[in-house]
């Protein structure tokens, strides 16, 4: 059974983590968690980084380019959660930086780890590119990958070669955008790829992070016009700091709705950011409930804090 329970009509949260910087170990990743294992989450998501380029001097002068992965460990991370917690895990399985072998690799460690529950992405592009280009022997489109793991669930590598005991089958979501993904040239054609996700097989979609529910609800209502039946589950981040209120916007692509943006001007300080943040989306969750919203999805990079707070006001109120 997938992660999402269709059964409940239960208000729940879930959280997407970071695996820790390379080197740096888990300590602070695991305080956090244990921080919002309290709040009985529906599941926890582990994101995965593409391999970026780092320039290192020699000895002589020159500077050699090599390519490294700056948070590697999901799988390894989402391991250890769901042993540690016995919470849900959902760890991201992406396209960019990887070829077709190496997620065939990646779906057999899950298998044998007892993970089944995948966000399918197509990641983003590699900062040294000024467009998405697909690793060799990668895949291009989220599509493309939901077809290799709909082949390996029906029991085949992708070289068409069977697999002799195929286990459990993955279950898996994918992200959809509110505000229309940077590269799609318009929303309704973005949403368009999301129907074509639904109708390969994905079970729900999270949503990048927005501020503005008016324009959730619009993109909700606009999506079952189109047969987009699957549950749309709301990706959340409060602001945390003053500079992200063009950080945030920039990294996102998404709008700061212009009531916050007047009161947000108004702080002085991080510690005032950090407090309208939890008001703003403190009603912000609790308008997505009024609206028949049950599960909402906290991005918690940075905001633990904030999260935890807005949590405990939704549940005591």
């Amino acid at each position: 059974m997938s992660i999402l329970n269709l059964d409940t009509t239960e208000r729940r949260f879930s959280f997407e983590v970071l695996p820790p910087l390379k080197g740096t170990g888990t300590d602070k990743l695991f305080a956090d968690i244990d921080r919002l294992a309290e709040l009985n989450p529906a599941f926890i998501n582990i994101t995965t980084h593409h391999s970026e380029y780092v320039y290192r001097e020699l000895s002589n002068g020159q500077f050699e380019r090599l390519r490294v992965r700056r948070r590697p460990g999901t799988i390894a991370i989402a391991a250890a959660i769901q042993q540690r917690y016995q919470i849900p895990v959902q760890p991201h399985v992406i396209c960019s930086g990887a070829t077709v072998e190496d997620i065939e690799y990646e779906l057999l460690d899950l298998q044998f780890l007892g993970i089944h529950d995948l966000l399918l992405l197509r990641g983003d592009k590699a900062k040294e590119d000024s467009r998405f280009t697909p690793t060799p022997g990668g895949h291009a489109h989220t599509t493309d990958l939901i077809r290799q793991v709909n082949r390996f669930n029906e029991g085949f590598f992708a070289d068409g070669s069977p697999i002799k005991n195929p286990g459990r089958k993955f279950d898996y979501g994918v992200a959809c955008y509110p505000e229309k993904h940077e590269e799609a040239p318009n929303l309704e054609r973005d949403m368009e790829y999301l129907k074509q996700k639904q109708d390969l097989g994905a079970q729900y979609a999270v949503t990048q992070l927005f501020f503005d529910n008016e324009k959730f609800f619009q993109f909700v209502e606009q999506a079952r016009k189109m047969g987009i039946t699957i549950p749309i589950i709301p990706g959340i981040k409060p602001l945390a700091k003053l500079t992200q209120l063009t950080v945030v916007p920039k990294t996102f692509h998404c709008d700061i709705p212009e009531p916050l943006a007047r009161e947000i001007v108004k702080c002085k300080t991080d510690a005032d950011a950090r407090q309208l943040g939890i008001e703003w989306t403190t009603e912000q969750c609790r308008e997505l409930y009024a609206h028949g919203v049950r599960d909402i999805h906290f991005y918690t990079v940075g905001a633990v804090d904030s999260v935890v707070a807005i949590a405990q006001r939704i549940r005591n109120s």
